[in-house]
């Protein structure tokens, strides 16, 4: 004889797929729509900002009435394409040399503008230098090992007043998942452990916190581990 009870199990069975296949459809449109989202967001904000500076003359929006998003991303890279093609020349150099010194003579807007130049030039500024490998080192103490950055051999004072036996090594490790903030360690040269993986391997390491590992052959997917539950 059935009873209603009967089919608890499978309707249980049901609901428990329904809710993974949930999860799952989420998993796969969460990054695409939230990307999607934030582009938009951005050209908005961007196009907010800008065309109303641009003369009607000069904008064809004022032609085929529809808005055109992200036209006024398209006038900023122009413009910033065009101001940095300026700077670099002798005139452009000239006037920036000129436009600084008289910020310098103003007591507040100089402590801004230098400021927000030391952050633009870091974050901006194309340069030469960069991290140059991957590595590990026992840090905060022996026996734990850590990802890090090696980026320069220690110079000077540090390399001189240091007490070791060989050169030091200036390794960046990085905080988990942000790698834009971290510590900055200098090794003894014997110490550092030197990885074959490419700086961008190591830094989706640390930014996973430990989920997504680089491939172990080159052309193969990075490998992602599964994330354990506490029993």
């Amino acid at each position: 004889m059935n009873t209603p009870f009967d089919d608890t199990p499978r309707r249980r069975g049901l609901l428990a797929s329904l809710r993974a296949s949930f999860l799952t459809g989420l998993v796969v449109i969460a990054p695409i729509g939230l990307t999607i989202w934030l582009i938009w967001t951005m050209f908005g904000f961007v196009d907010g900002f800008v065309l109303p500076l641009i003369p009607d003359q000069f904008n064809p929006e004022a032609y085929i009435g529809i808005n055109l998003r992200g036209l006024g991303v398209i006038f900023f890279l122009v413009f910033t394409i065009l101001v940095g093609w300026v700077a670099k020349g002798l005139i452009g150099r000239s006037l920036i040399r000129f436009a600084e010194s008289l910020v310098e003579r103003t007591p507040v807007v100089r402590t801004i503008y230098s400021g927000i130049k030391q952050i633009a030039e870091t974050v901006f500024a194309q340069s030469e230098r960069s991290f140059e490998k991957a590595c590990l080192v026992q840090y905060p103490r022996k026996g734990i090992w850590a990802v890090g950055f090696i980026s320069t051999q220690a110079k000077g004072e540090v390399a001189q007043r240091a007490e070791t036996m060989g050169g030091l090594t200036s390794v960046f490790v990085p905080t988990t998942p942000n790698p834009t903030s971290g510590f900055l360690l200098f090794f003894p040269e014997e110490d550092v452990v030197e990885l074959d993986m490419s700086l961008e391997d190591a830094a989706k390491l640390v930014i996973s916190a430990g989920l997504v590992y680089p491939p172990e052959r080159p052309g193969d997917k990075p490998r992602v581990e599964p994330v354990r539950k506490a029993s």
